[in-house]
């Protein structure tokens, strides 16, 4: 342990730690913008100045190394002047819309003027160069970057995808892809992680809350809502609740109270998946027993960031992907289909609304692969964030509404479909239903967890033996199924390579394009807890934990759809409306459906 003085103080600090990491253990606050806790200390923003006895300069605290014997002092007049100069400077090249801007309240550079006490912005002169580019999922405006470089340490370290960087130098450095390209057009998988650690409004979800607006208000429009299962246990950060609170009956009133005229839950949809995913696993394990050709291991298919992000870098491997459509682009398709044919509704009168984790959702939904007889599965995406301000614009009371149901037949689910917003969880899900479908017994795991596959590790695998199976799966028998579970793109692209290079032991591989999942999506609430993920996870086992019925196959309304619509997990009509293809991606050659492709612009 290093001995040494903040403050006038005698601390400890731990060897090799840095003077922020120091101050920190030992509650002195010293105020950063650039900092990420262990994964961003690039010392670009300066705020984090301290003074070190001794040192003729100010020292960045966040890339300093703490010393045995050091003296440091956090907030003296010199230290206060500096940041303050810092913020200006900062200030200076900065669009100061506030008022109009969607980070208004929840900007950390707007916050951190408040805490130093800035009152006025006395440096200006000329502005650098402040491209606006909207993609179909993120925008970015380069008048509110503040060159803090996050956004580059999330996709280049943290996902691997290496797609933002610092282009150009000095007063000419803009965060972007190289080549000054629009994200459509440099393989961005649209995860949005960008946008979750963006400390201003320079990077943002697309917005479509005006076009939901619009449509709620159309009388010739059936607005239908669906909600992914990570929503339910974020949300309630954007109103007050502690990280990790489970308000699916809140949400579910709150969605009504937005005059939605169906509220549906993307968990159907999920349990939904696991039958038909299941059952493709199935069949693929069965061909290649019985020498075929099948490919060996199957990669997940729910991540639409983690599939767009497979076609680009690995387009020779599509084969191993499950042709399955994510829950929520199964559940639009259902509901353009077999629900308009049970109200007697014109499918073009529906308009299908998500709400979200995710910023990649967006993107998805303008796939010319996810359309269904020439109608989009799905209308319109919100994320997490866009909900809550949805409701705050509209004037619920969030807090005082009275748990409500989800709307059937759509809306009911398990609890193995809640799982599926945390890494591990479709695993898990499709295994409940899987080894019960081979040998009639439940999963010999304590109340169904499978906890070899769950955390946050980035790469986690386990094995499970089929022993006794039904008669009809005799060729199981002794089988051992080998199984491995990724979050985020880094942890993909290790496993995709051992799939590339013909070495991949796996026969079932899951991939959430998020680190921890869909609980971190890059459209959910913004949180500096941090075990904020912990907690998010707990609150989703816990949500599968409450329900009666905890096992995909044993929906009785799934059960229903299948007998009176789609016939059986894999059938003809299945593949219609469920199922999907893949497309070799390059550096051009993304494809949106012709007639909705919003190509991005550079103002």
């Amino acid at each position: 342990m290093l001995n040494l003085t903040i403050n006038g103080r005698a601390v400890k600090a731990e060897e090799g730690s840095t003077i922020l990491e120091a101050a920190s253990r030992n509650q002195i606050h010293i105020p950063t913008l650039c900092h990420l806790i262990d994964k961003h200390d690039a010392g670009a923003c300066r705020i984090c100045l301290v003074e070190v006895e001794g040192a003729k300069t100010l020292q960045a605290s966040c890339i300093t190394k703490a010393r045995d014997g050091m003296k440091v002092f956090t907030n003296n007049e010199r230290v206060r002047k500096a940041r303050k100069v810092m913020y200006e400077l900062q200030l200076s090249d900065h669009d100061q819309d506030c008022l109009f801007c969607r980070r208004n309240q929840d900007c950390e550079l707007q916050l951190l003027g408040r805490t130093l006490g800035v009152t006025e912005s006395r440096f200006a002169g000329e502005r650098s160069a402040s491209p606006l580019e909207r993609s179909v999922a993120i925008t970015r405006d380069m008048s509110k970057c503040i060159l803090c470089r996050r956004c580059v340490t999330a996709c280049a370290e943290v996902q691997a995808a290496g797609v933002l960087n610092a282009q150009n130098r000095g007063f000419d450095t803009v965060i972007g892809p190289a080549m000054d390209l629009p994200l459509d057009e440099a393989n961005c998988a649209f995860c949005g992680q960008c946008v979750a650690v963006c400390p201003t409004g320079a990077l943002s979800e697309t917005d479509a809350v005006a076009d939901v607006i619009r449509a709620l208000n159309d009388p010739d429009k059936r607005v239908v809502v669906q909600v992914a299962p990570a929503v339910r246990v974020a949300i309630g950060e954007e109103f007050g609740y502690p990280v990790g609170t489970r308000l699916t009956g809140k949400l579910a009133a709150a969605l009504r109270a937005l005059n939605f005229d169906d509220v549906f839950d993307t968990n159907f949809a999920a349990d939904l998946t696991i039958l038909e995913e299941g059952t493709e696993f199935l069949n693929r394990v069965v061909n290649h027993l019985q020498g075929g050709d099948a490919s060996l291991p199957m990669l997940t298919s729910c991540s639409p960031g983690w599939i767009k992000y497979f076609e680009n870098h690995y387009p020779e491997q599509l084969a191993h992907l499950s042709t399955c459509k994510s829950p929520q682009m199964m559940l639009g398709a259902l509901i353009k289909s077999f629900y308009a044919e049970q109200i007697n509704i014109d499918p073009e009168k529906l308009f299908v609304v998500s709400v979200m984790p995710c910023t990649a959702k967006k993107y998805e939904i303008e796939r010319e692969e996810m359309f269904v007889d020439g109608l989009k599965n799905v209308d319109a995406i919100l994320t997490s964030r866009e909900l809550a301000a949805l409701i705050r614009a509209c004037g619920v009371p969030f807090q005082d509404l009275e748990d409500s149901d989800f709307d059937r037949p759509l809306g009911l689910s398990t609890g193995a479909a809640d799982i599926f917003g945390v890494t591990g969880g479709v695993m898990e899900a499709a295994l409940r239903t899987v080894y019960e479908v081979i040998t009639g017994r439940e999963l010999p795991f304590d109340g169904l967890r499978m906890e070899a596959i769950e955390g946050f590790e980035q790469i986690k695998t386990t094995t499970l033996t089929l022993t006794d199976p039904l008669p009809q799966y005799a060729d199981f028998d002794g089988l051992t199924v080998s199984i491995a579970v990724t979050s985020g793109l880094d942890g993909a692209r290790q496993l995709a390579d051992e799939i590339q290079a013909g070495t991949s032991p796996h026969h079932f591989i899951e991939v959430m394009g998020c680190p921890g999942g869909c609980i971190a999506g890059g459209g959910q609430p913004r949180s500096h807890d941090p075990l904020v993920k912990e907690k998010r996870m707990k609150a989703i086992f816990s949500e599968d934990e409450s329900k009666q019925l905890r096992k995909s196959h044993e929906n009785p309304d799934l059960i229903k759809l299948y007998e009176v619509y789609l016939g059986e997990p894999n059938s003809e009509t299945a593949h219609r409306l469920l199922h999907t293809h893949y497309v070799s991606r390059g550096l051009y050659n993304d494809r949106l459906h012709p007639a909705d492709a919003k190509p991005s612009h550079m103002d």
